[in-house]
């Protein structure tokens, strides 16, 4: 067991319990943290193929958006298209080996929920409703690919992926739901960890 998977772990927890319990300067500090050390985990895959740098880079621009949501002036914009790339990145790293078999129920739950949510959150968005939902479908294409990847290759790998997808989708719709609908306490909380184990799990299936 390295000791880079030991340190993703370990930080990963204090940002989490920082998220939900506070203080708010420690989320702050430990959540770029974790994602440098998911970036050093991820660089240390025993074998590393070009299409395993679109890890690498989609982790680099998750940090760039945890960064840029620290600043002091709000740049939502730009948060969001950094959150998009990454995204983007992950989905073109799912797609690498798959060939698309449009296995119709994947597609229809999905396209249901999108449907849902952006229907619920659209006019409370204002000025950032076509980058919200346009990230949002983005983030609905890369669980879609990862849900082909694990349907037409099952395997610890591409089930990694998918649940890797799953938890940064949950992670939108709570953000999404805690800061333009209805704040709850936990909201947080749980955007920490899912947001955490999203990324862990992508990168987990690099080691795989």
């Amino acid at each position: 067991m390295s000791w880079p998977f030991l340190a993703v772990i370990f930080s990963g927890w204090i940002y989490i319990d920082a998220a939900y319990r506070g203080p708010q300067w420690q989320s702050w500090v430990f959540k770029p943290i974790t994602m440098l050390l998911l970036l050093l985990w991820a660089w240390q895959t025993p074998e590393m193929t070009t299409f395993s740098y679109l890890i690498l880079v989609g982790l680099l621009a998750s940090l760039s958006a945890d960064i840029i949501q620290m600043l002091p002036t709000e740049r939502m914009l730009h948060t969001v298209g950094a959150l998009f790339i990454s995204h983007l990145l992950y989905t073109l790293y799912f797609a690498n080996p798959l060939k698309l078999s449009f296995y119709w129920p994947p597609i229809a739950i999905l396209f249901a929920v999108g449907v849902v949510v952006v229907l619920l959150m659209w006019n409370q968005l204002e000025d950032m409703r076509w980058p919200i939902a346009t990230y949002f479908a983005m983030t609905l294409l890369m669980v879609w690919v990862a849900a082909e990847s694990y349907l037409t290759q099952p395997g610890d790998m591409s089930f990694s992926q998918l649940a890797g997808s799953l938890l940064l989708l949950i992670t939108n719709i709570i953000w999404l739901i805690n800061r333009y609908r209805t704040s709850f306490k936990a909201a947080n909380g749980i955007i920490a960890a899912c947001y955490f184990l999203g990324h862990f799990m992508i990168v987990r299936s690099l080691h795989i």
